[in-house]
């Protein structure tokens, strides 16, 4: 699997592509097009290597962090999606019309905390934090947030998508029905240590979910 080796921003109201997969997957600068903007990157929050090594938690200033945007940050060398959902985003969420199209919309398989367990799959229903590795053959999904006729698939609703076999995921990572993917995607432990910080890979106080126990990774 790709090494991230920084933190990327990527607006929910942009377009991904296949060149931006690609970035993803190698933590190069993303952009879309021949001359096309940087997607900014934030050097001041990589943890530093021996953090990494040992699999200790990584921090994210979420001032950083717009509404409608995504951050990687990069976690046990896995890369985790952080969101900050709008709120038509937040909503869409419990859209009885998109839970039809889901196969565990309750989140009931073990891939998330039991602190998250519910219909957002988060702590706060603005913020979405999952393992951005798909669940059928262990490739990047891209953020594909906004609804298209035509792309990345036909009748798009917005949200994950895996350009390897066409799995889809909804914005909390919930796996839609008829895909390869048989799963959700993982949630890892994380906690908000006040309310501008999102810790990854430390739970809540009282609280002792191990991330190796999830049904699938």
């Amino acid at each position: 699997m790709a090494d991230l080796t920084s933190t990327e921003i990527i607006p929910m109201s942009g377009k991904a592509t296949r060149r931006d997969f690609l970035y993803i997957a190698t933590a190069a600068f993303g952009t879309v097009g021949v001359v096309a903007s940087i997607v900014p990157m934030i050097s001041e929050m990589n943890p530093d290597a021996s953090t990494l090594a040992a699999g200790g938690p990584v921090e994210l200033d979420l001032s950083k962090v717009a509404p409608g945007q995504q951050v990687i940050l990069r976690w046990r060398s896995r890369p985790v999606f952080v969101t900050h959902r709008t709120p038509d985003a937040v909503q869409k969420l419990k859209d009885p019309a998109l839970l039809s199209l889901l196969a565990d919309p309750q989140s009931s398989e073990l891939q998330q905390p039991p602190y998250v367990q519910n219909w957002h799959r988060s702590i706060k229903p603005e913020f979405g934090v999952v393992v951005g590795i798909c669940t059928h053959l262990g490739c990047i999904p891209l953020f594909e947030p906004q609804p298209n006729p035509t792309s990345p698939a036909a009748n798009w609703p917005g949200g994950y998508f895996c350009p390897c076999h066409g799995s889809k995921y909804d914005l909390a990572g919930r796996v839609y029905h008829g895909v390869p993917a048989p799963y959700n995607l993982p949630v890892p432990p994380h906690h908000f240590p006040n309310d501008k910080m999102l810790r990854v890979g430390e739970n809540p106080p009282n609280s002792s979910f191990e991330f190796d126990s999830v049904t699938q990774i």
